[in-house]
C-alpha cells in the first residue's frame, strides 16, 4: 500500500499535516514507539506510530524526525490522545525532512491503524505472488496467448499494483490501457530509451502528473540485453506504478520476476514470427528478380492465410487483401538488423499482418493497405518516440508507396517506396518519412541529384548573396525568399517584409548584380527557388 491509502475512504480518520508530495511512498509495515532514538529498530518502509511522549521541547521534534528519516521510515503518525494536538514544531520538522505527517485523533486507537495496514500489506502474499509469477513465466513461454494480461490483472486485483507492457513506440502490449494516456506513454518510453542509451542501470524512474513510475527493460533474449547492441529500439518495456527502489526486497523480487516473464513472452512471440520472416524474405527476393506475379500472389496468399488463422481459430474460405503498400526503410548509425526489428514492433500490431524483410541496415515492409498507418505524417508520429534512443548519429528514414492493387504492381511499388525514402533522406531530422504524394514534386528530382552537384549549384547562385548579407547585414536572402513566395509581386512582397517598394527594388537589383541573373525571367526564378530549397 501507499501512504495516501491511509487517507482514502474506509481508512481510519487520519489528518495529513505535512509532505503531501510524498504520499506515493510504499508502506511495508508499522512500528509503534515512544523511544527517543528508535532508528536502530527500523528496517525501512515503516509507518512510525507515536504518542509523542519522547517530546520534552521543540528541539526534540527535529531530532526524532531526523532519526526516523535516516532509518528509512516512510511516514509518521502522531497520536493526540496523550499530549493533545500535534505541535507546530513537529509539523515543521516533518516538512524539512519531507516526511509525511499524519495526526491520529484521540478516538482512534493505534491498534485500529495497525490492523488496517496489516490487512493491506502482507509480505507473505507478495512472496506468494512472486512465486506465482515465476511459475507463470514458464507457462507463458510454453502456451502463450494472453498470459501477460492475466498476470497483470492478478497483480492489480491482489496487490493494487498497476503494470503495463509497452513497445518502444508506446503501444500497449498488456495492462490497463485506459489508465495511461497516449501522452503519458510517450513520455515513459522516451524516458526509458534515453536512460538506456546513456547506459544507466535499471530500473529507471519517471515522474508524471499521476505519480512515480518504474521502467524495466524486457529484452527479447540475453544476447540483446546490452544497450550498445542497438536492440533497445525494439525491446519491450515493463512499466510499474510506483518507485520499486523504495520497495521491500520481496516486492522488488516480484518486479524482477515480472520483467523476466515479459522477456519470455517477447521471446516466445519472436519465435512464432520465424515463418513470417521467411515469407517476407522470400517475397523480397521475388520482387528483386521481377518474378512472375503468380509466384508473388502465392506468397501473399500464404501470408494472409497465416494472419487469418492467428486472428481467429475458425477457418476462412479464402483470405483476401485488396491492395498492398510497400515501405522502404534505412538506418544510419545503427547496428545491423535494428531497423527490421523496429518496424516489426511498430507495424506488426496484434494481427501481425506486416511482412518485414531486410538485412543489414535496411528493411522492406509489405502490408495490406487497410492495416497501414499511412499517411506519412501518421507513420512519422508513430515512430517519433524512438528519437530518444537513436543517439547523436542514429537516424531512420522511410519511404511509403501508393497502394498496389495486384501482385504484379508490387515491383513498381517497391521502386516508388525507395524513391520516396531518398526524399526523406534529404531532409533534416532523426526520423524522416516521405509518401507517394511527394513523388510528383521537384523534391524527387533534388533527392536524385548527387550531393556534390547539389552543393555546386547552390554555391554558384547563393554564395555571393550570403557573403554580402554577412558583410552588410542586408537581408538579401530573406528578401529573395519572400519575393519568390509572392510570385514576383512587388506590392505583396514589400507588405510581407514591411519595407517600401523602392527599398525592395533596390535589394532585388543588388541580388541581380551579384549573381548576373534577371528575376523578371521565369527560368532564373526557378533556379533561385531550387537553390533555396537545397539550402
Amino acid at each position: 500500500m501507499r501512504v495516501r491509502d491511509l487517507l482514502a475512504p474506509g481508512a481510519p480518520r487520519l489528518r495529513l499535516l505535512a509532505a503531501e508530495e510524498e504520499l506515493d511512498r510504499q508502506v511495508s509495515g508499522v512500528m509503534t514507539t515512544d523511544l527517543h532514538d528508535p532508528g536502530r529498530y527500523l528496517h525501512g518502509g515503516e509507518l512510525v506510530l507515536t504518542g509523542m511522549l519522547w517530546r520534552g521541547g521543540p528541539a526534540d521534534s527535529e531530532r526524532f524526525v531526523r532519526t526516523i528519516a535516516a532509518g528509512g521510515a516512510v511516514a509518521l503518525a502522531a497520536g493526540e490522545a496523550e499530549v493533545g494536538p500535534v505541535p507546530e514544531d513537529l509539523v515543521e520538522a516533518c516538512r524539512r525532512h519531507r516526511m509525511p505527517l499524519l495526526a491520529v485523533p484521540d478516538d482512534i486507537a493505534f491498534g485500529t491503524v495497525t490492523e488496517f495496514i496489516g490487512r493491506q500489506v502482507s509480505a507473505d502474499r507478495a512472496a506468494d505472488l512472486a512465486a506465482l509469477v515465476d511459475r507463470h513465466r514458464l507457462l507463458v513461454s510454453a502456451a502463450g496467448g494472453g498470459g501477460l494480461d492475466a498476470v497483470l490483472d492478478l497483480l492489480g486485483g491482489d496487490l493494487d499494483l498497476d503494470c503495463w507492457v509497452l513497445t518502444p513506440t508506446g503501444a500497449v502490449i498488456a495492462g490497463p490501457a485506459d489508465r495511461l494516456t497516449a501522452e503519458d506513454r510517450d513520455q515513459l518510453v522516451r524516458a526509458h530509451l534515453a536512460a538506456q542509451r546513456q547506459r544507466r542501470r535499471p530500473p529507471h524512474r519517471a515522474r508524471l502528473a499521476g505519480g512515480a513510475y518504474s521502467l524495466l527493460p524486457a529484452a527479447a533474449s540475453a544476447e540483446h540485453e546490452a544497450p550498445q547492441a542497438g536492440w533497445l529500439l525494439a525491446d519491450w518495456l515493463l512499466v510499474v506504478a510506483g518507485d520499486v527502489t523504495e520497495w521491500t526486497t520481496k516486492r522488488q523480487q516480484l518486479a524482477d520476476n515480472l520483467a523476466r516473464l515479459v522477456a519470455a513472452e517477447r521471446h516466445r512471440r519472436d519465435e512464432g514470427r520465424r515463418l513470417r520472416r521467411r515469407l517476407a524474405d522470400e517475397l523480397l527476393a521475388l520482387l528483386r528478380r521481377d518474378a512472375d506475379p503468380a509466384e508473388i500472389s502465392r506468397t501473399l496468399y500464404a501470408s494472409s492465410a497465416m494472419a487469418a488463422r492467428y486472428e481467429s481459430p475458425e477457418p476462412k474460405s479464402q483470405p483476401q487483401d485488396d491492395s498492398w503498400l510497400v515501405l522502404s526503410a534505412e538506418g544510419t548509425g545503427l547496428p545491423d538488423g535494428t531497423v527490421r526489428a523496429v518496424l516489426e514492433e511498430a507495424l506488426g500490431g496484434t494481427t501481425d499482418r506486416a511482412l518485414v524483410a531486410g538485412s543489414g541496415n535496411g528493411a522492406v515492409v509489405v502490408l495490406p493497405a487497410l492495416d497501414s498507418p499511412v499517411p506519412a505524417d501518421t507513420l512519422r508520429d508513430l515512430l517519433a518516440p524512438l528519437e530518444a534512443g537513436l543517439g547523436s548519429e542514429g537516424r531512420i528514414t522511410l519511404g511509403v508507396s501508393a497502394p498496389a492493387s495486384e501482385a504484379g504492381g508490387l515491383r513498381g511499388a517497391l521502386e516508388e517506396a525507395r524513391h520516396a525514402r531518398r526524399i526523406a533522406a534529404a531532409r533534416v531530422g532523426r526520423v524522416c518519412v516521405a509518401g507517394p504524394e511527394e513523388l510528383a514534386s521537384h523534391v524527387l528530382l533534388l533527392a536524385a541529384v548527387p550531393d556534390e552537384v547539389r552543393r555546386a549549384f547552390r554555391s554558384r547562385l547563393l554564395d555571393k548573396v550570403i557573403a554580402y548579407d554577412i558583410e552588410h547585414q542586408a537581408d538579401l536572402v530573406r528578401t529573395l525568399e519572400a519575393f519568390l513566395r509572392s510570385d514576383g509581386s512587388w506590392t505583396r512582397c514589400a507588405g510581407q517584409l514591411h519595407v517600401h517598394v523602392n527599398t525592395l527594388r533596390y535589394r532585388i537589383g543588388r541580388i541581380e548584380e551579384l549573381t548576373g541573373r534577371d528575376l523578371s525571367r521565369l527560368e532564373d526564378r526557378v533556379d533561385f527557388y531550387l537553390a533555396l530549397e537545397l539550402a
